[in-house]
């Protein structure tokens, strides 16, 4: 999903936002039809709807163009592992705090739910919103080590996603071996893993953490922003953003 995209649907968002409040009126039906777009709209243009849009385009670009941190290096993302996946993955992992009194044992991210790479250089709320555009939030799940490794194998099936604070070995989508904080997986353990509510309900063919021990959702959790807090954390300390590729997932 592109910026222009996004100021968009935020802009569109506002509009209709606004039109509510001020009308009388109400929905009585919907009809659906297809209109392919194409530049030919671009030719005709409703000069008093640009004069509407101008000060909440102005805004919301501003909003966009903000730089809240500096990349260290380029990041893309990838399976079986890759410097993004493993940097958010990292971040979910910490911000598990909102819950417990320390991190989560694993941080757990889906490959597909990353939009975008991430440059070296500025990072901009904009980049923010198009590595994350959707509304995933949070969640902290309670889950018996056997079903974790259930979930892991189901993970290897996948070619792998994105972890943190545990290694799997993986061979053509079997698992192979786990461990979380550098000890094998103990069935009868409970482990805490810090995921966003997408795959919490099961989806992305995780369908291991449908049975688990408890899930807490916090309020106001929306990885979205929690990512967005951690790169200022790092700016305020003076610091780049940065990530490393180490052997979470290995493919023999």
């Amino acid at each position: 999903m592109n910026r222009n995209l996004i100021i968009g649907m935020l802009m569109g968002t506002a509009l209709l936002c606004s039109a509510c409040h001020s009308s009388h009126y109400g929905v009585t039906s919907v009809a659906v039809s297809r209109t392919q777009i194409s530049d030919r709209y671009d030719a005709v243009q409703d000069q008093g709807a640009l004069a509407l849009i101008v000060p909440y385009k102005t805004q919301l670009e501003g909003t966009m163009n903000s730089v809240v941190g500096q990349s260290a290096l380029a990041m893309d993302k990838n399976r079986p592992e890759d410097l993004l996946g493993n940097l958010i993955a990292d971040v979910l992992r910490e911000s598990a705090v909102r819950v417990l009194p320390q991190p989560a044992d694993v941080g757990l991210m889906n490959i597909g739910g990353i939009r975008n790479v991430l440059a070296e250089g500025d990072i901009t709320v904009g980049n923010v919103f198009e590595i994350l555009p959707f509304e995933n939030a949070l969640c902290v799940i309670r889950i018996k080590g056997s079903q974790l490794r259930k979930l892991f194998g189901q993970i290897a099936g996948r070619g792998g996603e994105a972890i943190s604070g545990a290694r799997i070995v993986m061979s053509k989508g079997e698992l192979i071996s786990a461990e979380v904080g550098g000890q094998p997986i103990d069935d009868n353990r409970v482990y805490t893993l810090a995921t966003i509510d997408y795959l919490a309900e099961g989806n992305d063919g995780m369908t291991a953490l449908r049975e688990v021990e408890s899930k807490d959702f916090p309020e106001g959790s929306v990885l979205r922003d929690v990512f967005m807090d951690y790169v200022k954390q790092c700016t305020a300390r003076g610091e780049k953003v940065t990530s490393k590729v180490e052997g979470r997932v290995t493919v023999q």
